[in-house]
């Protein structure tokens, strides 16, 4: 069972985490509708070279999912400030998936929150973004929230098979869904699609030019969620990037191809 066993108390909410192994740090950092659970493949092998953290957002995973929270993105990044302070990290290297990218720079150019190197994977970092599913739960909240729990499972499961090129197994697809059942996971599942807006994008796009950190950019081929095109795209306004892409691999890159994506994370990290 994956489980999470350290807790840190934030100023809007509390926060599940946990570290493994020795050396200099790196934080992880998933996307949405993902959890850490979705880092259990790289994380063993990370820990034999670096102590790495990991943690699931607000209102994700094992974290708090109470109702009326801001769990936008927004607030994610002052979140994550807040975490580097409790846990004492001055310039981690970060790795930042989907919502997590996103979490990532803002972090580092609005919050001022340096960090060694950062590694990007299929990250929401430039309009237009969200999908038409997405619009519809943001027309419709409260139906969505009172559709019985066995269509919301359905419906979930449907919606995150869609991130893999592979089929995907019954401990991804469970372990993902979990924290997204029961009235508090399905009202919170709802909840972050309703906050989330391409504001919190808009306000970061035109500074990406001024990274200055190394920034290694990692895309599936065959994402159907953001097409590897916003990946060119944003590796062109961020000199200090490198791109690199999977093929067979789709938005969910750490379960499609988990061993090759560790291995070009090693490979930027050495190089650099």
């Amino acid at each position: 069972m994956f489980t999470l066993t350290k807790e840190f108390c934030s100023s809007y909410g509390k926060i599940k985490y946990d570290v493994q192994g020795e050396g200099s740090p790196i934080i992880l950092v998933h996307g949405t509708p993902w959890s850490s659970f979705n880092w259990r493949h790289i994380i063993p092998s990370l820990s034999q070279w670096f102590t790495v953290f990991y943690y699931d957002l607000l209102g994700y995973g094992q974290s708090e999912k109470t109702e009326g929270k801001d769990v936008s993105l927004g607030t994610q990044s002052k979140i994550f400030a807040e975490l580097l302070n409790h846990l004492g990290l001055k310039a981690p290297i970060v790795v930042g998936h989907d919502f997590g990218g996103t979490t990532t720079l803002r972090t580092y150019l609005l919050e001022k929150r340096d960090f060694d190197k950062m590694i990007l994977i299929d990250p929401v970092a430039m309009a237009p973004w969200g999908s038409p599913f997405f619009s519809h739960v943001k027309e419709h909240e409260k139906a969505f929230q009172g559709i019985p729990g066995y269509i919301h499972e359905a419906m979930v499961s449907a919606y995150i098979q869609g991130a893999t090129y592979r089929s995907m197994d019954q401990e991804t697809l469970k372990g993902t869904i979990k924290p997204w059942l029961g009235s508090t996971g399905q009202n919170a599942f709802y909840r972050q699609i309703v906050q989330a807006s391409e504001r919190y994008t808009n306000d970061i796009e035109p500074l990406y030019s001024t990274i200055n950190h190394p920034v290694l950019i990692v895309w599936g081929e065959q994402d159907n969620w953001i097409p590897i095109e916003r990946g060119h795209k944003l590796h062109n306004q961020i000199s200090t990037s490198k791109f690199m892409s999977i093929p067979n691999a789709g938005h969910l890159v750490q379960e499609d191809a988990p061993t090759i994506l560790l291995s070009h994370i090693l490979k930027f990290l050495r190089d650099e």
